[in-house]
């Protein structure tokens, strides 16, 4: 089966010779000091941040879980649906979840999140953005919003935007001790398998959150192949828009092949959310054809039982997957 329902990039940014020399010239017999530094550099220098300000995990499920540890004895807020794992970590340590829902065109009332946040003071509002799994994006003055009303009793603003690359102009956002940044190297930068996530907030939040983080939390094989694509700011940039281009195409794909007959919600992701009587079938007629995408029948959650997302492939995939549609709709 061809993978299009985990939102991975299809293809590595580096080559298997480059891989091998990196591994050759890893010195992972020894502790990760100077690698995690190097990482911490690289990434900020890419990005035009303070590397103090910085900090790496096991994945951005890391941070998310320190954060469901760290922060406040209050009710947790998430919308529904979002990142299914803000519940699941949630969940481990008993903490108080409340889910704003989507309506039933997988819109979302702000009025509600601002009075639900007024009402239950939680500890803090932690969003993707953009969705996962839907793939729009929040306008920047509810988030900014939000962080406002969060501010005023001390909760936090947690902003997942592992699929922000994707953005063509990502909007401004708060800033603050109350707001945490999280990221992944796991997408655009198609490094999932290293399991390379980053967060950053101010200087005392930082400190917040890295009172139990361990001593090297990272390997450093992981650490030397994120920091040499990092230090190669010309060639990542054509990787990544070459990840963008994919995205475009799978968007086009759905949007004209079918999307006057099922609904294909804007994306600005590398992943497409569709819905509506014919989605099932459309999604089994993909499985059956050797794709497998996110289903959701079995998610427990109501609002997207019935819907279906699929994500990037390669070129070769992405039109054998065209032409797959198109035998469907035929048959119709």
């Amino acid at each position: 089966m061809i993978r299009i329902n985990k939102n991975e990039s299809p293809i590595r940014a580096l080559t298997n010779e480059e891989i091998a020399e990196i591994a050759v010239a890893t010195r992972f017999q020894e502790y990760t000091d100077d690698a995690i530094d190097r990482l911490t550099e690289a990434y900020a220098a890419f990005h035009g941040e303070d590397p103090a300000l910085i900090a790496f995990a096991n994945g951005s499920d890391e941070w998310i879980q320190k954060c469901t540890i760290l922060l406040g004895d209050g009710p947790i807020l998430m919308l529904e649906p979002d990142f299914v794992m803000y519940e699941e970590y949630a969940a481990q340590f008993q903490r108080e979840i409340i889910k704003v829902p989507c309506r039933a065109d997988y819109s979302f009332d702000y009025d509600q999140v601002y009075a639900v946040i007024e009402k239950e003071k939680p500890a803090y509002f932690i969003v993707s953005q953009p969705n996962n799994p839907l793939g729009g994006l929040h306008p920047a003055a509810f988030i900014e919003k939000t962080a406002d009303l969060l501010a005023e009793y001390g909760g936090y603003l947690i902003l997942d935007e592992a699929y922000m690359d994707f953005v063509d102009h990502p909007p401004a956002r708060p800033v603050g001790d109350h707001v945490i940044l999280l990221r992944t190297l796991s997408k655009i930068y198609g490094l999932a398998g290293l399991r390379i996530g980053i967060a950053s907030s101010t200087e005392k939040t930082m400190q917040l959150l890295n009172s139990i983080s361990h001593p090297y939390p990272l390997n450093t094989l992981s650490l030397s192949i994120a920091a040499f694509l990092l230090e190669h700011p010309e060639r990542l940039r054509a990787f990544m828009a070459d990840q963008c281009r994919l995205s475009a195409k799978l968007k086009g794909i759905f949007n004209e092949g079918v999307g006057d007959i099922l609904s294909v919600l804007p994306s600005e992701t590398n992943f497409v959310f569709t819905y509506g009587e014919l989605a099932p079938a459309l999604g089994q007629w993909i499985i059956d054809h050797g794709y497998q995408p996110r289903t959701y029948e079995k998610s427990g959650i109501p609002c997207i039982e019935t819907a279906v997302r699929y994500s990037i492939a390669t070129d070769e995939q992405l039109d054998a997957l065209a032409e797959i549609i198109r035998e469907w709709r035929e048959q119709l």
